[in-house]
């Protein structure tokens, strides 16, 4: 796909909001003591390999729709846009209520938006949310929509759960704890974003471009279910890293200022902490300029990068007219990069 330019599309407002129940890494190993002894493996293997102290779950009654509802009352509410201006809502979940309705209908419902929104799900993994931000930018470009709003909620309880109780049998082998490790590093949150016309926001915060490749010969690498996530983790690694390089360099041939030096705060997918060193050697970016909670909030999956957006935004780390690069990789294998004027 060639890159996509955007001429009248802004960030209005995002918001996030994060479960109270914290799992630390140990808590974790506790309940897989008996195998890890088994099986040789010394504690602290799961913080040590991922660098993730903690992350956070729902209630298990807490569905996606609600989360995400909760994310999108309250950008709703700190934007001051009135729900009938809502022109599109897509969900980007990759949690499910239901295989159907669509999370967005259910989203759609509960907000008490228009008739006249249109409403679906986008799923392409950890990057649905960076396609969705393009899907909007392209209909309010076209004159189809004012406002769009894009939700996303993540609840892993369930799949790390299940996880751990499978991992907990007497007959669970070493490689099925490897290839169920990065299930283990699961975390849960929910975000909303608007974006709007540019005449018509107070914000100002420009989606200038956005650049796309694709590895789907490494599509089956990380396979997940509703209780279940496999992963080749050195290899989704490797061939990750490689797409994100591929995708850099098209970046920096196509959009303006992307260069490490001309970009102000990186705002990555997020999965541990020896991908980002991985990243940042391939990449040749500088470190102190990425925004990083994996080591609290764990993987959130296709709410990282728009939740390290919003957390970044509320701690005064990006300011006014940075330069911010979002940055997204998913299973697939599939990755985007967008470039924002804040």
């Amino acid at each position: 796909m060639k890159p996509i330019f955007f001429k009248n599309v802004v960030i209005e407002a995002v918001a996030c909001a994060l479960p109270k129940t914290i799992i630390t890494s140990a808590d974790i190993e506790s309940q897989l003591s008996a195998t890890l002894e088994r099986m040789g493996i010394k504690p602290g293997i799961i913080e040590g390999l991922s660098g993730i102290r903690e992350r956070r779950f729902w209630d298990i009654d807490q569905p996606a729709s609600d989360v995400a509802t909760l994310a999108a009352e309250k950008v709703l509410e700190e934007s001051g846009i009135p729900r009938e201006a809502i022109g599109c809502l897509i969900s980007t979940s990759v949690s499910k209520d239901y295989i159907e309705p669509s999370v967005a209908s259910l989203v759609h419902g509960n907000l008490g938006l228009a008739d006249d929104c249109i409403n679906y799900d986008i799923g392409n993994a950890c990057l649905g949310f960076v396609n969705a931000m393009s899907s909007v930018g392209m209909m309010i470009d076209a004159g189809l929509v004012d406002y769009g709003l894009i939700v996303d909620g993540e609840n892993s309880r369930e799949v790390v759960e299940a996880t751990i109780e499978r991992l907990r049998q007497p007959d669970a082998k070493p490689e099925d704890f490897r290839d169920q490790f990065a299930t283990l590093t699961l975390g849960s949150g929910a975000v909303a974003m608007v974006v709007c016309r540019r005449d018509l926001s107070t914000s100002g915060h420009a989606i200038n471009g956005s650049v796309t490749r694709a590895a789907t010969r490494h599509s089956r690498l990380c396979l997940g279910q509703r209780d279940r996530m496999s992963a080749d983790a050195s290899k989704v690694l490797i061939f990750g890293v490689e797409l994100a390089k591929k995708t850099w360099d098209l970046a920096s041939s196509s959009l303006a200022n992307w260069s490490d030096a001309q970009i102000d705060a990186y705002m990555p997918h997020q999965v541990s902490r020896r991908n980002m060193e991985v990243l940042n050697e391939k990449l040749g970016l500088t470190p102190e300029k990425q925004h990083l909670n994996f080591p609290t909030l764990g993987n959130i999956g296709p709410a990282a990068v728009p939740i390290t957006l919003c957390q970044a935004a509320e701690s005064g780390r990006i300011r006014s007219n940075d330069h911010v690069a979002l940055m997204g990789i998913g299973s697939g294998l599939n990755c985007s990069m967008m470039s924002v004027t804040w």
